[in-house]
Order: structure tokens, then C-alpha cells, then sequence
């Protein structure tokens, strides 16, 4: 067992081992012995560096202060100030709560924590009983305790057979199972800190009171390896940070995520709801559908300006599809599947439309004259999402995506994608997104076709972002098995990242498919095929647009855009012929008849977040005006003014899609 804590510094390490070259970020190049750690690099920048180090990025990728360096790299120090320290700092948390977890419950075993610390940490225990709020106290104040004593986190690294004997001598059958998933020839590391110890890469800080704040924030229940049939668990989440201040201002962004959760939102304002009968399959409500077909419309608006013709291709297709498409073998748990009533016969629900419209495309013989050929859909697709992974509307079984695929020659693809960087900045411009980022997610391990067409691929791709104007992200190997692609992604008011529309260069289904067009020399030729979508789903579009928003919608998509209030009944009969008026217009309107006060109606309408109000008394009845009250700017009223004025603003706020509706 080799044991890599506090690590040495650079003078304490053999003269006789080889020399290799590390490159900072401002250019300059270290020469250090081989197998030199990070944390000794960072104390030979400067001891200010090495107190603040958190971790190090070799070549981009994040490791542990504790990694030895084996050959010549570019080196960069992570601290409290990267983003990546944050997640540093999370992880290490992760561990002290598996601690003192240990501490308080010593027979629990402890499976697993996260891969993703962004946001957040966990751990998955088997317990004898649920954890209770009063333990999670406990186990906070535990944690406290831990940090205070300063641990030094060890990295060890253990041969297989060391790290069975270990857990198995520790009683922990759960982690000994984990060790088979451990790839052969992969190097296995411990992390200590105390008597604590588990499986981990890392990478860890250097102490526990490098970790300024903790907080527990949920427990839930979980299955052991995701098997419903399985060990029952009961899982913690936490968060972490620097600071306390740190930790403050994000409890407070949580709280007000709470108020934004769509869900929430959804149910308060009418849009739609969620049923245990129909597990991750939204039901819309009249309002919900109006927001629904609103954005579906929008952006079937903008398909004569760019080209799509729409379609609509099976819900049931034989599973032969699936299997020449590939998504038969890539995907057949995620899909529904069932006998049909011919012998032999297996049907697969619809869960993607680009095998369809490759059917549509071979329909027919196909000329370098009709391409580019755009196709769009927004028919349902059905995916089998495990019911412990289904969110509100972010994960769901049941969907709509804003589908298009295009074929072209091979060197109309540039402008295809300029073309998708126009539509998309058009309808984002719309609906208020901004500052969207784009990356392109390149070649993952597992891919269809060669490498040398994926390269081209994945350089057009970044070449058609930069043109766009746009600064070019790399997500290396997360593209997807038969394309990359590039994501927009969306930073919304809470500050989380969500990826809204792609487009992907599909490297495998023109050739599956046997696609062919006849070329200007008169021979077959394959086109080129394009995945886009500027929302993706519009179930998980929707769900990001609300907490976005609040549910305080662009004016030209808000389900109920105006509302009448007469402030007695007796002007009822004028608010009725007003309201006719814009109904006929098409203005998404209501009338308030309730005898009910006027400041009363006035905070219900707010309440559902209907952006324009419209009050009717005595005076608007006898000069046949109606005095507007806008919600946004702090229910400012505009003056009275004539029912046919009003209707003409309206109606243009509409068509030029408005966010204010009398701007």
C-alpha cells in the first residue's frame, strides 16, 4: 500500500529521478523530478498558492493535489475561486458526512456519493430504519464537529485484493460489491481522513477545515444499484462551500427556487398537473395548452422563413425500424416495446423521430434539386423512464419534441447550421433568453463511423459557431454515440445551466438507411443529415421557461393576457362589450364579474400573473373608455383610453410578440 498524504516537497524527493516539464498558465515552464505531486508544484509557485490549493487541472482535467506527475503537462492550481474548487469542497463533504454518519449509526453500510458536485452532494446508506429529521440534525452537527478538527486528507492507492480485504474486515458488503465495477487494469484509490476511510478518485482538499460551511439539505429513499427488487437505502443530499456567506446566498437562491418550482407554479396558475395513474405523462389544462400550443406555433411560424415542411411519421413501428436505425441496441431498455398480433411480431412505441423521417426521405427517389429537404414534428414521443428518475415535467415518459431534420449535400452543411444559429437567436430573442452559450460535445467512447468524419465533423461544427459570432465551448466526449453536436446553453435566473436547443451532424443513419440522392454527374450520392432543435423537449422547456419566468410570461404567450374589472355590478354590461371587442381580435381575455372589491380582484389578477388589467367604472362607462393597469412596473395605470385604441395596441402586441403590451 502506497501512502500519498501531505505530500513532500520538491527537495526531499530522489536527485536521481528524471526531469519531466511543467507549463503554467502564464507560460512559464517549471522543470521538476518526476513523480513530483501537484500540491508540491503549487509550493514551489508560492505558499500562498500551496494554503489555498483545493486541487489542479493536468492538461484541463481536474485532479487531486496528491497526484504524482509522470510526464511533461500543463498544470493550473484550483482553488476557492474556480468553480471547480466549489465542487472540490463538495465532494470532500461528501465524505465527512459519510463520517459522521459512521460515527453516530456504526453498523450503517455506506454504498455510494455523487458523481455530479455541482450543486450538490449525497451518500446512499443501507439503515436498519429511516433516518429521521432529528437524525439529520445530529448528523450535521457532526459534521461540524469534524471539520473542526482539522483532518488531513490521505490518498492511498490499494491493489484489489487490499481493498476487498479492507471493506470486507470493516463489514461493508455493499462497498466490496462496488469494487467489481472497478475496470481491470484501473488504478484504485483510497481517500482517509481520521479513522474515516472509503473507495474514491478524488479529488479531496487538503483539510477538513478547508470546508467553510455545510448544510443537509433532504433525505429520500433509493434502491441499491437503481433495482427496485433490491436493498432498500435512504439517501442524504447536502451542499458545501467556502464560506458561510457563501452557503448563505445559496440557501437563499433555494428558497427562492422553491417559489419558481414549475410544479408549483403549474399548479398555482392552472397550466397543467401530475398523477401517480400516469407516471411522468403531464395533464394539460386549458390554460397549460395555450401556453403548449403557443410555442409550438411560434416556432411552426418560423418554419416557411427557414425552409421546414412538416410531417408526421408512426407511433407504432415494427422493431426492424429501431434495429437499422440503431437505437434498438443503444436503447431498447429507455423504449416501450410489446407483441403485436402477428406471430413473431415486436412493435416499438415511438421514442425519436429521425428513424421516420430517414423512412420519409427513401420513399421516394430524391434529386440534388429538391435538397436541401427540411423536415419538422412535433408529434408525442414515449420513453421508458425508470419512475424514480421522473421530475415534473424536466423528466418525463411522454413528451413533445420541437423535432427537424434536414438533408443536404455534403456542402450545403455550413449553411444549414448557419441557418439553425439564425432561427434559434430569433425565437430565444422572443421568449426573453439571453446570453446563450454554445459548445460543441464531441466523439464519445462508444461512436458510430469512422474518426476521421467525426473530426470533419466536429471542426465544421466549431468552425460554424465562431462565424455565428458566438465563442466556442468544448464538452469533450458528450456527444452523442451517432453525432456530435452543439449545445445552447441557458444560464436562468437562479444561475443553473440548462441545455435548450441543439444541432448534430449525424454520422451513422444516412448509411444505415442506404439514404441516396442523384447528384448533379448523375450518380447516387448520400446526403448529409442534420439533427436540430431550438426548445428540445417542450415538456422540459416549459418546466425551465416557468421557473425562468415565475410564470410572468411574455405578454404575446401569457394564457390570460387582460382581464375586466367593473368595480360594481352595475358596470358589468360595459365590461362585457369591452371584453367582446378584444375576444373577437383574438386577445386572450377574462372578465371579473365577482362582487368582490376592486383592490381584491386587482391582487388575484396578480396573483396569477395576468399582465394587464382593465378597469371599468362610472366614469370609463360614460365616456366609453377603460382605464389599463399594467402588473409589471408596479401596477402603473396608463390613463383611460378607448376600447378600439386598446384593441389596435393588442392585437399588435400580438403579432409583433410584445413582452409589454402597451410599450
Amino acid at each position: 500500500m502506497v501512502s500519498q498524504s501531505e505530500s513532500p516537497s520538491v527537495h526531499d524527493l530522489p536527485a536521481f529521478m528524471s526531469e519531466i516539464n511543467v507549463r503554467l498558465p502564464d507560460g512559464k515552464v517549471l522543470s521538476v523530478p518526476a513523480r513530483t505531486t501537484v500540491l508540491a508544484v503549487a509550493e514551489q509557485i508560492g505558499p500562498g498558492l500551496a494554503k489555498a490549493a483545493l486541487a489542479g487541472r493536468l492538461d484541463g482535467v481536474l485532479v487531486d493535489l496528491r497526484t504524482p506527475l509522470e510526464r511533461d503537462v500543463s498544470i493550473e492550481i484550483v482553488t476557492a475561486r474556480d468553480p471547480d474548487g466549489s465542487e472540490v469542497i463538495r465532494h470532500s463533504a461528501e465524505h465527512i458526512m459519510a463520517d459522521a454518519v459512521k460515527r453516530l449509526f456504526p453498523d450503517v453500510q455506506i454504498d455510494v456519493g455523487r458523481t455530479d458536485h455541482a450543486e450538490k452532494f449525497q451518500y446512499d446508506f443501507l439503515v436498519d430504519r429511516p433516518f429521521t429529521p432529528e437524525d439529520i440534525e445530529r448528523i450535521e452537527k457532526q459534521m461540524g464537529d469534524i471539520l473542526a478538527e482539522k483532518l488531513v486528507f490521505e490518498r492511498e492507492v490499494v491493489s484489489r485484493e487490499e481493498a476487498r480485504r479492507l471493506f470486507s474486515g470493516m463489514g461493508e458488503e455493499l462497498k466490496v460489491a462496488r469494487i467489481d465495477d472497478i475496470p481491470e487494469g484501473s488504478e484504485i484509490t483510497l481517500f482517509r481522513h481520521g479513522a474515516f476511510v472509503d473507495l474514491c478518485r478524488g479529488p479531496h482538499v487538503r483539510r477538513t477545515d478547508q470546508i467553510g460551511a455545510v448544510k443537509l439539505t433532504e433525505v429520500s429513499g433509493s434502491y441499491w444499484r437503481g433495482d427496485e427488487s433490491s436493498h432498500k437505502l435512504q439517501r442524504i443530499y447536502g451542499t458545501a462551500f467556502a464560506s458561510k456567506k457563501e452557503l448563505k446566498a445559496h440557501l437563499q437562491r433555494l428558497e427562492e427556487a422553491k417559489k419558481r418550482d414549475h410544479r408549483r407554479v403549474g399548479a398555482d396558475l392552472e397550466l397543467f398537473f401530475l398523477d401517480a395513474v400516469a407516471p411522468g405523462s403531464p395533464f394539460y389544462l386549458p390554460k397549460g395548452m395555450i401556453l403548449f400550443n403557443g410555442l409550438t406555433d411560434f416556432i411552426r411560424s418560423l418554419y416557411p422563413k427557414y425552409g421546414f415542411q412538416e410531417v408526421m411519421s408512426p407511433q407504432l413501428c415494427r422493431a426492424d425500424l429501431f434495429k437499422q436505425s440503431g437505437h434498438y441496441y443503444e436503447f431498447h431498455d429507455d423504449m416501450f416495446w410489446f407483441e403485436g398480433a402477428d406471430e413473431g411480431e415486436e412493435l416499438g412505441v415511438k421514442a425519436m423521430n429521425c428513424p421516420g423521417h430517414c423512412k420519409i426521405f427513401s420513399s421516394k427517389k430524391r434529386s440534388y434539386r429538391e435538397l436541401p429537404l427540411r423536415f419538422a414534428e412535433f408529434s408525442r414521443l414515449h420513453r421508458n423512464e425508470r419512475s424514480g428518475t421522473l421530475t415534473g415535467l424536466t423528466r418525463v415518459r411522454a413528451m413533445s419534441q420541437d423535432d427537424g431534420h434536414v438533408f443536404c449535400e455534403p456542402d450545403q452543411v455550413g449553411g444549414e447550421i448557419d441557418a439553425f444559429f439564425e432561427m434559434m437567436t430569433e425565437a430565444y430573442r422572443a421568449l426573453g433568453l439571453e446570453g446563450v452559450q454554445l459548445s460543441v460535445a464531441t466523439r464519445p467512447a462508444e461512436f458510430l463511423g469512422e474518426p476521421a468524419d467525426w473530426d470533419r465533423a466536429e471542426k465544421m461544427l466549431v468552425d460554424a459557431v465562431e462565424r455565428a459570432g458566438f465563442a466556442c465551448g468544448i464538452k469533450e466526449g458528450e456527444g452523442a454515440f451517432y453525432a456530435p453536436k452543439v449545445e445552447a446553453d441557458f444560464k436562468d435566473v437562479l444561475g443553473r445551466v440548462w441545455t435548450l436547443g441543439t444541432i448534430q451532424v449525424d454520422m451513422a443513419a444516412p448509411g444505415r438507411f442506404d439514404l441516396a440522392y442523384v447528384g448533379r454527374d448523375g450518380s447516387l450520392h448520400q446526403p448529409a443529415m442534420l439533427h436540430r432543435a431550438v426548445l428540445g423537449s417542450i415538456e422540459r422547456f416549459l418546466a425551465i421557461y416557468i421557473e425562468h419566468t415565475g410564470g410572468d410570461f411574455p405578454f404575446w404567450l401569457t394564457p390570460v393576457q387582460a382581464v375586466l374589472l367593473p368595480i360594481a355590478e352595475r358596470h358589468v354590461p360595459a365590461a362585457e362589450l369591452i371584453r367582446k371587442q378584444l375576444f373577437e381580435r383574438g386577445v386572450r381575455v377574462e372578465l371579473d364579474d365577482r362582487s368582490e372589491t376592486l383592490g381584491f380582484k386587482i391582487r388575484d389578477a396578480e396573483t396569477h400573473k395576468i399582465p394587464l388589467m382593465l378597469v371599468v367604472g362610472d366614469q370609463e362607462e360614460q365616456n366609453g373608455t377603460v382605464t389599463p393597469r399594467l402588473r409589471r412596473g408596479g401596477g402603473r395605470e396608463l390613463g383611460a383610453m378607448s376600447p378600439g385604441v386598446l384593441v389596435e395596441k393588442l392585437e399588435r402586441a400580438n403579432v409583433e410578440r410584445r413582452t409589454d403590451p402597451l410599450s
